[in-house]
């Protein structure tokens, strides 16, 4: 399924996504998210080593959840993960701009993520449930 028009402007504002990935023990992992869109996928990115990397690695398959009230959107799938360090770095900064602006975003991506070994992930967008979101 793709994204209506108003699912993806929803999806541009600035909002968080919760995104769930399976514990071992096959119980839901749930963390708050960075997000965008790019392309047909959500990019949400992660410092390797991390609860939700370690379960990405074992099983990757995930919803995330993207709320506004009673608008909200959830997809769920099998995401891909971006080790190469180079892209990886170029996404946190990207997702660090979106959220806190260029200048706070470039500091960021340079003192505090710059350190870190990072992973990208996508999620395709396939399983898609929309509710609230037709025109008011």
């Amino acid at each position: 399924m793709t994204l209506s028009d108003w699912a993806r402007a929803f999806l541009a504002e600035t909002r968080f996504a919760t995104l769930a990935t399976i514990n071992p023990d096959g119980t839901p992992q749930q963390t708050v998210m960075w997000y965008m869109l790019r392309g047909d996928h959500v990019l949400m990115n992660t410092k390797r080593g991390r609860h939700k990397d370690r379960n990405l690695l074992r099983d990757r398959r995930v919803s995330i959840c993207v709320e506004d009230g009673y608008r909200y959107i959830t997809i769920a799938g099998e995401v891909e993960l971006v080790e190469d360090p180079i892209v990886a770095h170029a996404d946190i900064k990207a997702l660090a701009v979106r959220y806190h602006g260029p200048k706070r975003g470039e500091t960021m991506a340079r003192d505090s993520f710059a350190a870190e070994e990072r992973v990208s992930i996508l999620l395709p967008i396939r399983d898609v449930v929309e509710r609230g979101l037709e025109r008011e």
